[in-house]
């Protein structure tokens, strides 16, 4: 079931939502202060190609916590609220509930990405 969704959500948009961050991931690398935001955005990029079967684990300890601070007053809350608005118009829908749903487990990584691991 998966790989079904998975497919389906390759084919309507998820490979320009994975580009999109991949081009951003690359962008903030170009400094070595935009390095760390790199490596979230490419953790996005892993997650919006294919989000049915992966899992988000947390940890880092104390630097994570405090680089998710920053990054949830500069970026990350609007992130979120963007997934959060977009999952619940897809759950409006009974077929759209499973995208919704992966839509929410977006939101819950770009609330906080540091110490994060996609699996």
């Amino acid at each position: 079931m998966h790989t079904i969704g998975n497919i389906v959500w390759i084919l309507l948009g998820g490979i320009w939502t994975a580009l999109g961050w991949a081009v951003a991931g690359l962008v903030f690398s170009i400094t070595i202060i935009g390095i760390p935001l790199g490596r979230q955005a490419f953790k996005m990029a892993a997650l919006t190609l294919a989000p049915f079967g992966k899992t988000i684990t947390y940890g880092g300890g104390a630097p994570s916590l405090v680089a998710n601070v920053f990054w949830f007053f500069l970026a990350g809350l609007w992130e979120a609220l963007a997934y959060v608005v977009l999952g619940a118009l897809f759950c409006l829908t009974v077929v759209g509930i499973p995208f919704g749903l992966q839509i929410f487990k977006m939101a819950k990584l770009a609330l906080f990405p540091f110490g994060a691991t996609v699996g």
